[in-house]
């Protein structure tokens, strides 16, 4: 299953990776991308598991990248 949500103040290539490589550490993704340039993030996972992911997006993202606004 994929899921797509917008994310904010996400700048350059740099900060996108360090990003997309947080959010895929969790527990039960497959697979992250982020876009920067279109301020989009695709996360997928097994059906059963992305509400406990989407549920820890926010402080992951906080954590690795304090500027940045995950809108889920």
């Amino acid at each position: 299953m994929k899921k797509t949500f917008r994310v904010e103040d996400v700048d350059c290539p740099n900060c996108a990776a360090k990003l997309e490589k947080a959010i895929a550490d969790i527990d039960g993704v497959k697979r992250a991308s982020i876009s920067f340039i279109a301020g989009k993030m695709i996360i997928e996972a097994d059906e059963a598991d992305m509400n406990g992911i989407i549920a820890k997006i926010p402080s992951v993202a906080k954590k690795a990248l304090p500027e940045c606004t995950v809108i889920i």
